[in-house]
């Protein structure tokens, strides 16, 4: 327990739940870092697509930068429009559930966790695939490293919203400083070693026509990746302090406005200095933001300072999700989309199955994929995209319900934005579709029939239980108690006084094995029992003793079990357990799980008129093993210490 708490810190009270929202600064940190990161590789991934264009491919590269930042822009007004009208939270999945239906709404939810689940593996293994560049010799720790990271954003965020934002606050604004410090110097052209950096890349073969087309639409699919993460505030209003829809849009604006300008810079500095992507993987790879911050500063000490928090944001930029997924999650769990735990806050007010879920899922990817999660990538702005074209137009709809000229210039922005991220889902599917992003679709309609299904069975459950009749009391039969036991034991013995006070007629089951520690107890039995009931008054309960020539416990018990049910078949059969609760976790691997699986058989095997009563026998009240209880046990009295003590003193003192 102290452990717990070192590790999570102390509970907090429910009634204190605004004293773990936070502001537009923190929030940056909490809800930005997926979206500020995305400035480091959403360039990276776009200049990669222009690689065969050479030189030539930085002519286009404004025009692409520009069409994702008005798209970015149109999101942003739109997500800015979202929390005002649902300042719950949800993002995407409440819009469209409150204005185009359940099934939509569904979709809308399943991409968007998707997009959340892709994004800690792929954005963990990016900051630490940065790192082991830098430093080749950590290249084998490379998957220990990935689990290192991904433990610690688990372990912070289960520390609380508050929390988390504070962890990740000097990282994100560090990484912020870096890099307008690269583009302000750069642009200024202040630089000295700008000139000697830079080179004239390759010339590549022109290309023309279809092909050039085709190119720059893959081009603008992988820039896209950018844009992940912006839909991060409208899920977490809940998370700011009141007012939240201002603080939301207050950090809404703080992330797109620092985003568009990195974008931008960069955009500017790569043709300025003529900076293309390299080839991964082939020798002397360098990043694009690597490149950039080489020529404006050189290889000194702002470099360093630079590439270090690049890798840190990428490392840490998965914390958004850590924000989004369990939220989402918690509002699909409130419409009985997924198990009722994902509703429940832990000990720091976080939605920590959600937490340990995303955490686990995520951690079995990067395992799975060794902590290089390449292949990854081209599933992971699709999610992103399909739930910005999702809750654009459930935008749509929730405009044409309005009235006002603020409602129809909203429903046109709204439709339009729809239309240009849908098509931007569409040129992303189609360029990354043999790449793997037809996974994302068979993962999509997983998610979809795994909500589907988990509302069927609560529909089912809520039709199976539900009891419109008033109470009836009539006439039942005396109950009948049934006591399985092992041999006469402390724990036995608790169990037969409960269902002598349950109970008239009690039957006691003893099942003998090879096991020589069990005697039977048909020998002793009148003089244990029957003697001491006769003489309070009391029936005797009735021993049956079963041999079991196989070994087994379990099924001659359930079988004598069953035939009682069948004999009396109008009378409700309590079945007293028995069990020892070991005094330490680890003393339960040293004892048996007869009771706990029993208790299982009967529950799925027994009719409804067999009910089980647990009867636990704690060792601790009993053996308590603290040192100091046992040293006080072993310590003579006063009077015997301070004879010891004398005595030794004067056998000291004799000459």
């Amino acid at each position: 327990m102290r452990l717990l708490q070192v590790l999570l810190g102390k509970p907090i009270r429910s009634s204190e739940d605004e004293q773990e929202r936070v502001g537009p600064l923190t929030g940056v940190g909490v809800l930005g870092l997926d979206a500020l990161g995305s400035a480091a590789y959403g360039p990276e991934a776009l200049l990669s697509v222009l690689l065969p264009l050479g030189t030539q491919g930085l002519r286009h590269l404004g025009l692409i930068s520009g069409a994702i930042i008005v798209l970015l822009a149109m999101l942003a007004s739109s997500y800015w429009q979202t929390i005002g009208a649902y300042p719950g939270g949800g993002g995407a999945y409440a819009v469209v559930r409150e204005n185009i239906g359940t099934r939509s709404a569904l979709l809308a939810a399943a991409a968007l966790l998707l997009d959340y689940l892709l994004n800690v593996a792929v954005a963990i293994s990016a900051g630490i695939g940065a790192l082991v560049s830098a430093l080749p010799e950590l290249l084998p720790l490379t998957l220990p490293l990935c689990l290192g990271v991904l433990a610690l954003l688990t372990l912070i965020n289960l520390r609380g919203v508050r929390s988390a934002g504070m962890a990740v606050l000097l990282p994100t604004y560090s990484f912020v400083v870096c890099l307008l410090a690269v583009i302000v110097w750069g642009v200024l052209g202040s630089s000295p070693a700008a000139a000697a950096s830079h080179q004239e890349p390759p010339m590549h073969a022109p290309l023309g026509g279809l092909a050039l087309s085709w190119l720059l639409i893959r081009a603008f699919a992988n820039g896209c990746t950018a844009m992940t993460g912006v839909e991060a505030v409208s899920n977490g209003v809940p998370i700011f302090r009141p007012p939240a829809e201002r603080g939301a849009r207050r950090t809404l604006l703080l992330i797109v406005g620092i985003l568009i300008t990195l974008l931008a810079g960069i955009a500017w500095l790569c043709n300025e200095y003529g900076i293309i992507a390299r080839p991964p993987g082939a020798a002397g790879y360098e990043s694009v933001l690597s490149q950039l911050t080489v020529a404006v500063f050189g290889r000194g000490p702002l470099y360093y300072l630079t590439i270090g928090s690049v890798i840190s944001v990428l490392a840490l930029s998965a914390n958004t999700s850590f924000a989004g997924f369990p939220r989402v999650c918690s509002m699909l769990a409130r419409d009985r989309f997924l198990p009722e735990a994902f509703l429940h806050r832990g000990r720091r007010l976080s939605f920590s199955h959600g937490i340990w879920v995303l955490s686990g899922i995520s951690g079995f990817l990067l395992c799975a994929f060794g902590g290089i999660t390449d292949r990854l990538i081209p599933l992971f702005a699709l999610g992103a995209l399909g739930a910005f074209t999702a809750a654009q137009f459930g935008m749509v709809h929730h405009w044409r319900k309005q009235q006002g000229t603020h409602a129809r210039l909203a429903l046109g922005l709204n439709l339009v934005g729809g239309v240009a991220t849908g098509l931007a889902a569409g040129c992303a599917l189609l360029a990354k579709f043999s790449e793997g992003a037809w996974i994302s679709l068979v993962l999509v309609a997983a998610m979809l029939v795994t909500f589907l299904g988990v509302r069927r069975h609560y529909d089912f459950v809520d039709q199976a239980i539900q009891a419109d009749a008033r109470l009836e009391l009539q006439p039942l039969e005396p109950l009948m108690a049934v006591v399985p036991i092992r041999s006469w034991e402390s724990v036995s013995l608790k169990a037969l006084q409960v269902a002598m006070g349950l109970s008239a007629q009690v039957v006691v089951l003893q099942v003998l094995t090879n096991d020589r520690r069990v005697d039977d107890l048909r020998p002793r039995w009148r003089e244990l029992v029957v003697a001491p009931a006769e003489r309070a008054g009391r029936h005797a309960p009735q021993l049956v003793v079963k041999e079991s020539e196989y070994r087994r416990v379990l099924e001659p018990l359930i079988e004598s079990i069953h035939e009682l049910v069948r004999q009396q078949p109008a009378r409700l059969l309590a079945v007293v357990l028995p069990e020892l609760v070991a005094g330490r976790w680890y003393h339960a691997l040293l004892h048996g799980r007869t009771a706990a699986l029993l208790r299982e058989r009967l529950r799925s095997e027994a009719g409804p008129q067999v009910v089980i009563v647990s009867t636990p026998w704690r060792l601790r009240d009993w053996l308590p093993e603290r040192r100091w209880l046992w040293a006080a046990r072993r310590r003579p009295p006063a009077r015997e210490r301070g004879a010891g003590v004398r005595a030794g003193t004067a056998a000291v003192r004799r000459p």
